[in-house]
């Protein structure tokens, strides 16, 4: 693993699994992913992690124009380096999965870096949800299959890749890491990797400390010091593993995307409330916080005025 004297904080700021009635806090309007990407930025996250929603329903999707609404006023508005989601809205096809990033050419976008079972049924049990949409959308993933074969990442690669764009690879079990290491052989993917570890999503790896090291070991093993490692963890788990990661040196990822709670019981405010949260521990620890320019010079990013958008 490279080591670095900075960490990188990646903020996802709305994703594709909370659906809107799990907190008010969620930024589903355009105009609210906007404000709360730019301050989460401005609380000390380098990287902002990006989905898109409907107007209106806060349904996922990865229309152009959606994005539209947001990243302009996103890139006016602070330096962070902007990640596209290339998982989407769950059961999306891969046309769907790529026309945003195709089309924007971000510095980064996420590349799940291989298919499994992808279960987020048991937050139904939260009802009285607020779309018609949502309660179908969490049961079904009892018999869905999160897919991104070979030919799937592949084409992923070489589409974006020839915009300059670098990937965030996103494993959610040990032989993901394997994955990456084929491509990585074949030259698809090239050096410095930011491999985003993920634990706690069932059907992936579990959010044990043992898991963590097993990650880590077999990442170290498979991509020696041409690699970074970031870590973010679902739910309850997010700052106490993103923590034990940053102590081993790796960099982090929290926000609402991944954890809807400040703390036991109480709903985070924000996304910027969770990366003042992590910065104050990182900061406590001793660690420093990387900056936006910091981040793109570990990572080799294009840089941002080479984007789309």
């Amino acid at each position: 693993m490279k080591r670095s004297d900075k960490v990188i904080i990646s903020c996802a700021i709305t994703g594709s699994i909370h659906t809107p009635s799990m907190s008010p806090y969620l930024p589903v309007a355009a105009e609210d992913i906007a404000v709360q990407a730019i301050g989460a930025a401005q609380a000390g996250a380098a990287i902002l992690h990006l989905h898109a929603r409907e107007q209106g329903t806060g349904r996922p999707t990865q229309a152009i124009d959606e994005y539209a609404r947001f990243l302009p006023v996103i890139r006016d508005g602070c330096d962070a380096i902007i990640n596209i989601t290339t998982g989407a809205g769950l059961g999306m096809s891969m046309d769907q999965r790529l026309a945003a990033a195709n089309h924007f050419r971000p510095e980064i976008a996420s590349m799940n870096m291989g298919s499994f079972n992808f279960n987020i049924s048991g937050a139904a049990r939260r009802g009285n949800f607020q779309h018609d949409w949502e309660l179908p959308y969490l049961e079904m993933t009892k018999d869905f299959i999160l897919s991104n074969t070979f030919a799937q990442i592949e084409r992923a690669m070489t589409e974006l890749g020839a915009h300059g764009t670098r990937f965030e690879f996103e494993c959610y079990d040990t032989g993901h890491l394997y994955n990456l290491a084929h491509f990585a052989d074949r030259e698809l993917v090239k050096p410095p990797f930011f491999v985003q570890a993920i634990f706690g999503i069932l059907g992936g790896i579990g959010a044990e400390p043992e898991n963590l090291m097993s990650m880590k070991a077999t990442a170290d093993r498979l991509f020696g010091a041409d690699y970074y490692l970031s870590i973010l963890a679902a739910g309850r788990h997010q700052i106490p593993f993103t923590t034990l990661g940053a102590i081993l040196g790796s960099h982090v990822r929290v926000g609402l995307e991944d954890n809807l709670f400040l703390t036991k019981g109480e709903l985070a405010p924000s996304n910027a409330a969770l990366v003042e949260k992590s910065r104050r521990i990182l900061t406590e620890l001793g660690l420093a916080i990387a900056t936006p320019d910091e981040a793109r010079q570990m990572l080799g990013t294009k840089g941002r005025a080479n984007v789309g958008f």
